[in-house]
């Protein structure tokens, strides 16, 4: 079998950048550039882009600098850093780039010998970002998990050959999936999913252009792939002038960008970057390029057509600047759009003109009122359907069945009222599975209303069942669900409202409060407590799939209610469980779920661990600005647990000699939480008891004066004989009693 060569894709290493984007380059003047190539090669290169070696003043500034480089056969071909460039166009603000394709090749099977590339793109600091119009993600293979990182999501899917046959042009999990790209991200890097190993032929992970791509069931067990794109594949990228709205740039004289005087200034989202940018365009019957002095030239409407636009209306065309008129012959003049004989002398066209226009009036009025009249029915009917689709009738009869069942179905018009509509200033949060709303419903009651993104056929099937369930959940430290909305496309769920934030604000927030020890194990053990219930007592038993610390709220008395089920699934039976796409949040994903695509109660395990972390040490669990080893909370503590390095990581605020044990205790328990295999974490229950024990150990210091004390606190009579020391009011615990003892193992 033929191997890519490892040189061949295209890298762009974040080290190795080859552009800084300049924003605030502009005090020279803009505008057309005398001596400055407008071509490379077969490819325009119109301003703002210049070609670098004509001068400074070729391009606007140094994000759309293009390098022109010689190929082999003597022709030249443009650059954008480390990136062919094939077209660029200033109507639609994009540019066609080549990039590179992530692949991984095995051997025979009797072999297993395995080759990879990997590559990542980094456009931070420049003017471009990824087209999520134009663009996808693809993962070509058997047996093969890919997905890609950036800077806010974890995307991906599984793509088999053996669930359904591969057919050609067809991308649809069978032999290749694809997932769509966020909004206006900078950032993407590929991954496979390192526990497959033991298949043949070749598997890929590429973005690229979306019309471009076309499936060929030979794509998985050679390098077709690779061959027939010759190892860079057509991407599309959006691009915009700078970080500024229309109304900063336009102060800026010096450096304002749109030149043309029929041209305008477009506010376009950055949303990567959390900030709006803008662009220019020509105005509405003009063409041409905006950033040029003179550059929007008027469209000429009377010969832009095969046939003349007024010849139907009975006149002939005059172009104006940006329009054009329709001229009447004579005799005529305009009348209801049409070119109509002048007929003043006779008595009888006024009579009939005002009879038309009044029945043609009441005619709009009819049809109108009739129009209106069917789009209402055809509403109630869709609202009928999404309502019986998504189990509303199951729950409409549960809900008289059972009296004592406080769930209520509310209309779209009674949350879109609580919501004021779902105005962007009662945003609570966005998440990876919808976005939560601040409402006010009938009683004048606060809640929180969950506006989901999508739900997938087997939870529309579901759903009304699975609403009885969460229901039905009566818990503490679990947010309440109230109600929710069924006559919608994708239903809506209504909790309780939290006022007081996240765990995650609470930890990572710069408002300089000082969380105690104590406060953050009784954080971990009303959360433990949580999850437990839903593993253990609730009936089914429930996962919650998305277990972090932005989905911990924090009340007064810093009591916990978790909260956001949108990735949540009941306990699964059968195999029908397995999933295609990985859904979770970054650095927090489970390992094994990312391995076996099937979502257990480890995983919640898994992430809880995380949380821990985070308690343990202030550190978020993903830092994309970190070094490559410490990128990942889980895998650093690992690490430094391994090098007997413990205190190197421990949040300075908590970590005293007093507490240390205690201290030690929770990072073996994270420790355990955290192990590869399901099997060997323990469960959330067990997790609950554990941080119980210590809670008490910590809020108990009497205890440490009478060993029997501490062992009824600790509820382990069977270590009566334990043997324990005292320090000065400490409590110091014999290596194996302490862990006998404290942790009741």
């Amino acid at each position: 079998m033929k191997y890519p060569r490892l040189l061949l894709p295209i890298r762009l290493l974040l080290l190795c950048l080859p552009v800084v984007w300049e924003l605030a380059a502009a005090d020279i003047p803009l505008g057309a550039r005398p001596g400055c190539r407008s071509r490379c090669g077969d490819v325009d290169i119109p301003y703002p882009f210049g070609v670098i070696g004509d001068g400074d003043q070729c391009a606007i500034h140094s994000g759309f600098n293009i390098n022109c480089t010689a190929a082999v056969n003597g022709t030249y071909k443009p650059f954008s850093g480390d990136f062919e460039v094939t077209k660029i166009s200033i109507p639609d603000a994009k540019a066609w780039m080549k990039m590179g394709i992530s692949w991984r090749c095995y051997g025979d099977i009797y072999t297993g010998n395995m080759s990879e590339d990997w590559l990542w793109q980094d456009f931070t600091d420049t003017p471009f970002t990824f087209s999520q119009v134009d663009n996808k993600i693809f993962v070509i293979g058997c047996n093969t998990t890919g997905y890609m990182t950036t800077l806010s999501y974890v995307l991906g899917c599984h793509s088999t050959c053996y669930r359904e046959p591969p057919t050609n042009g067809s991308c649809s999990g069978a032999g290749c999936c694809k997932v769509d790209l966020p909004e206006d991200q900078v950032y993407l890097k590929a991954f496979f999913n390192e526990y497959y190993n033991t298949s043949t032929g070749c598997s890929y992970v590429v973005v690229m252009e979306d019309k471009e791509f076309s499936y060929s069931t030979a794509y998985p067990y050679s390098t077709n792939f690779w061959d027939s794109y010759k190892g860079q594949v057509p991407v599309v990228m959006d691009w915009i002038i700078s970080f500024d709205t229309c109304e900063v740039a336009k102060n800026n004289t010096s450096s304002y960008a749109c030149l043309s005087d029929n041209s305008e200034c477009v506010d376009a989202n950055a949303t990567s970057y959390g900030t709006t940018a803008y662009r220019c365009k020509c105005q509405d019957g003009y063409q041409g390029n905006p950033y040029v002095k003179d550059g929007c030239t008027d469209i000429n409407e009377c010969l832009q057509n095969t046939t003349d636009p007024c010849a139907r209306k009975g006149g002939t065309c005059l172009n104006n600047q940006g329009n054009f008129t329709c001229l009447c012959p004579r005799g005529k003049h305009m009348i209801n759009d049409m070119c109509m004989a002048n007929q003043k002398s006779s008595f009888w066209v006024m009579p009939v003109v005002v009879g038309a226009s009044v029945g043609l009036v009441v005619l709009v009025v009819a049809l109108t009122c009739a129009y209106l009249i069917q789009q209402r029915r055809k509403l109630k009917c869709i609202k009928q359907r999404y309502f019986q689709q998504h189990g509303g009738m199951l729950l409409f009869e549960e809900i008289k069945s059972q009296q004592g069942l406080a769930l209520k179905i509310f209309s779209e018009a009674e949350l879109q009222k609580a919501t004021d509509k779902f105005n962007e200033k009662r945003v609570l949060g966005h998440g990876g599975h919808g976005t939560v709303y601040k409402g006010i419903v009938k009683g004048n009651v606060e809640v929180a209303v969950k506006r989901c993104m999508s739900i997938d056929e087997q939870h529309k099937k579901e759903f009304g069942k699975e609403m009885l369930i969460l229901s039905q959940i009566n818990h503490k430290n679990i947010v309440k669900l109230l109600g929710c909305c069924l006559e919608v496309e994708v239903p809506m769920l209504v909790y309780e409202f939290i006022p007081n934030g996240t765990l995650f604000q609470l930890i990572h927030g710069n408002h300089g409060m000082q969380v105690s020890l104590a406060t953050r194990l009784q954080i971990a053990h009303q959360s433990a407590e949580a999850l437990a219930y839903l593993h253990s007592w609730a009936s089914p038993p429930i996962l919650h799939g998305d277990v972090k610390s932005s989905n911990i709220l924090i009340n007064c008395d810093y009591s916990v209610k978790v909260s956001d089920f949108g990735a949540s699934i009941l306990a699964p039976t059968d195999e029908s469980q397995f999933v295609t796409l990985v859904q979770g949040t970054c650095g927090y994903l489970d390992p094994e779920y990312m391995q076996t695509c099937q979502l257990t109660d480890k995983s919640d395990v898994y992430s809880f661990g995380v949380v821990l972390l985070e308690l343990l040490t202030c550190k978020k669990p993903f830092n994309l600005e970190a070094p490559e080893h410490e990128k990942s909370l889980a895998l650093r503590f690992i690490s430094m647990t391994k090098e007997d390095k413990l205190k190197e990581i421990l949040d300075d605020q908590i970590m005293n000699d007093e507490n240390m044990e205690v201290l030690e205790e929770v990072a073996d328990l994270a420790k355990q939480c955290l192990e590869m295999s399901g099997e060997n974490r323990p469960s959330m229950r067990e997790v609950s008891e554990r941080l119980d024990r210590l809670r008490k150990v910590m809020q108990h210091p009497w205890a440490q004066q009478n060993p029997e004390e501490m062992e009824s606190l600790l509820g382990d009579s069977s270590m009566a004989s334990s043997e324990v020391i005292i320090n000065t009011g400490n409590l110091s615990i014999e290596k194996k009693a302490a862990r006998s003892l404290e942790l009741g193992r």
